[in-house]
């Protein structure tokens, strides 16, 4: 027996090793992946529970075993509840983010209508006072913000550059109607006022009447950055941040139609606090008591924004956060100045008709608002009847772009981009020559319009609602749109610069520029009335050039949609060319 133990030990071990070189690569490498096969299926990756840290959803585990076949097993996953097709952890971020929004255009509505009824039928103003507030005091004050906001960035996180931007417009507003409205005697210098336009002549009227009545001007440029601050900077620049961009195609149209909504319930309150107004006894002060009620509204609205702001950052923020990898939390950019904006306009042609449609946009929409406000204080000099008109307008617009959204995706669906992105400037085009027809050629149009029961002056003051109402509802629902639409397909550097050039630039002098053409107008014909007939025409050259521009942005933007569609077949074949390697590295069946 031993001398059979011996011989045996003595055997080369040749064979084995033959044999163990003889299996394949693949089949060595599936049998310690056949052994964890035979663990219970499906497995499930769950989280952890750990204290103090979010618990996110759980995602999908994928398990390469040998079975009896080549496909590969997939475990299944454990999903997260949803409701609506969208996650419960979506919801919570949406509802509040919805609610947010509705707060602030039922603000902003409230003061933009208040803002009209204040400086327009102020003691020695007029519409006339709207350009030159625009131009020497809004835009400056636009800048002076860009400029400390950008300071503040650097200090401050998100939370507290938010509370240190909107509690300032919260306060201001409650201070307006319950300190400055009342004092407004003392503090107005109305004699002196009085004086220098007897000097100086109608021409300066407009500039004369914004030191007269400085606290509504103040009023006035408040209310027009809460629109630009609080809606543009400080709700969206939050809402991008927590959402992602499959949540904002899902829910961002909702957004606006919930915005609309808010019009129309902010243009039911000014209209009945008008009519509470109309019914107090003389001799007592009735925009007092209604600027002490809508302002209170106003304060309370900034309450609720900030309160939801404040729990979304304890509840829905620090989950948004922990799903983040480090890799992709990077430093965040200093914004461009104004220099730097206007260099980066200057050599990217699609950025420039970007911006084009945006300053068109502004300086049209200018053009044809400021004389129709003006007809509306011939119409209704009773600043009663004058708040009550604009709420009415104001629902009025609310429920004609609720409807326009909804049709806005057919549009888009049936037509494409280039015909929805020519739609606005097309409706300002018809309506805006309407309008002008009618003031120009009232004389003639007289009979007709008496045959109807109407007088030229409410009939302008009507077209000119119609006019606004469907400029602003296409603008909301197909312009605005088609603005965000053209970013997507370019690089992030361009995307990031060039919205930021159009924010710092395009934005005010939109706004400004129509408001430098009727101040030159107003002050070389004498009067608004009497440059009506050039403002009708630079309206049309406006347009025209901005249909061009939206012609030449529509190819451009169809190119770099094949070329985005290019690059992802590019990348999409890569990790196809990769998938036959992986293919060879699967377990073997048994």
């Amino acid at each position: 027996m031993p001398a059979l133990l011996a011989q045996r030990a003595a055997l080369p071990a040749r064979p084995v090793a033959r044999l163990a070189a003889s299996r394949p690569l693949a089949a060595r490498a599936a049998l310690p992946v056949q052994r964890t096969a035979l663990a219970p299926q499906p497995l499930v990756q769950k989280p952890a529970a750990i204290k103090g840290l979010p618990q996110l959803p759980s995602r999908a585990v994928k398990v390469q075993a040998s079975a009896a076949g080549d496909a590969p097993v997939v475990a299944a996953a454990a999903e997260e509840k949803k409701f609506l097709g969208a996650s419960l952890f979506t919801w919570q971020k949406i509802i509040p983010l919805g609610l947010m929004f509705f707060c602030i255009l039922f603000n902003y509505t409230i003061l933009r209508d208040t803002k009209d009824v204040l400086v327009v039928t102020a003691p020695g103003s007029g519409a006339e006072i709207i350009p030159f507030l625009k131009t020497w005091v809004n835009l400056p004050m636009a800048i002076g913000f860009t400029v400390l906001y950008t300071k503040l960035a650097n200090v401050l996180n998100t939370e507290q550059l938010f509370y240190t931007c909107i509690f300032p417009f919260i306060a201001f507003f409650g201070a307006f109607a319950f300190v400055l409205y009342p004092m407004q005697e003392q503090l107005h210098p109305t004699q002196w006022a009085s004086d220098l336009l007897e000097k100086m002549g109608p021409r300066f009227a407009g500039p004369i009447a914004i030191i007269r009545n400085w606290t509504y001007c103040l009023f006035y440029v408040m209310a027009e950055l809460w629109g630009s601050v609080v809606v543009s900077v400080l709700f969206w620049g939050f809402a991008n941040q927590i959402t992602t961009v499959d949540e904002a195609k899902q829910f961002y149209p909702l957004f606006g139609l919930g915005a609309n909504v808010a019009l129309i319930f902010s243009g039911r309150a000014v209209k009945i606090f008008s009519q509470i107004r109309a019914n107090l006894p003389p001799g007592v002060d009735g925009w007092g008591l209604s600027l002490r009620g809508l302002m209170s509204m106003v304060v309370v609205g900034g309450l609720l924004i900030t309160g939801i702001f404040w729990w979304l950052n304890r509840v829905v923020v620090p989950k948004v956060q922990g799903s983040i990898p480090k890799r992709d939390k990077k430093k965040k950019k200093e914004p461009m100045g104004v220099g730097e904006s206007f260099a980066f306009l200057a050599k990217n042609p699609y950025i420039r008709d970007l911006a084009f449609l945006v300053v068109a946009y502004g300086i049209s929409i200018n053009l044809v608002e400021v004389t129709w406000k003006s007809k509306i204080k011939a119409q209704f000099p009773n600043p009663n009847d004058y708040s009550a008109f604009m709420g009415d307008f104001s629902t009025a617009t609310g429920a004609v772009t609720f409807t326009m959204m909804i049709i806005s995706r057919w549009i888009f669906s049936k037509f494409g981009w280039g015909m929805a992105a020519l739609i606005t400037p097309t409706v300002l085009l018809l309506t805006g020559v309407i309008f002008f027809s009618l003031v120009l050629f009232s004389g003639p149009l007289e009979p007709s319009l008496a045959a109807l029961g109407l007088t030229p002056l409410y009939a302008a003051v009507l077209v000119g609602a119609a006019q606004n109402i469907f400029s602003k509802s296409s603008k909301y629902s197909l312009f605005d749109p088609c603005k965000e639409m053209a970013y997507i397909p370019l690089d992030q550097e361009t995307k990031t610069k060039g919205k930021a050039a159009i924010d710092v630039i395009c934005n005010p002098l939109g706004k400004s520029g129509g408001a430098l053409i009727q101040q030159f107008m107003i002050i070389g014909f004498g009067s608004l009335a009497a440059s009506t007939p050039y403002l009708g025409l630079i309206l049309l050259a406006i347009v025209g050039m901005w249909i061009f521009a939206a012609k030449d942005l529509d190819w451009r933007f169809a190119e770099a949609q094949d070329e985005m569609a290019r690059a992802a077949a590019a990348e999409a074949s890569a990790d196809s060319g990769d998938a036959p390697a992986a293919a060879e590295t699967k377990p073997a069946s048994a």
